[in-house]
């Protein structure tokens, strides 16, 4: 998980991913039109988004194409949100239920 927080915490890494989540399998040029650096510097951040397993690639003829892999993502998620989660939900539906009970007023 080290990788993935190491890749996420970068600003470009991060609008790249946007930038799949919303077009998945982007070629380089098109991702390298997503941000405004140099495509040498693009590809050391794919890199580093492969390596994190955040991405995967696929060639099609000529085309490397870029995919979003969202499964690290949600491994985050299930180990370091959701429990932070279930309490904060069930304090908002016990406040909820305690508002709405007439017997309050």
């Amino acid at each position: 998980m080290d990788k993935v927080f190491k890749a996420l915490a970068d600003p470009t890494r991060r609008k790249l991913l946007d930038s799949l989540h919303g077009n998945n399998g982007q070629t380089l040029n098109q991702l390298c039109e997503q941000v405004d650096i140099k495509r040498q510097s693009v590809t050391k951040h794919l890199g580093l988004l492969e390596d994190a397993n955040l991405i995967t690639t696929q060639w099609r003829g000529r085309a490397k194409l870029h995919y979003l892999n969202p499964v690290p993502i949600y491994a985050i998620h299930e180990r370091w949100i959701r429990k932070f989660e279930t309490n904060r939900l069930r304090a908002l539906s016990e406040l909820k239920r305690k508002l709405e009970d007439p017997k309050n007023e």
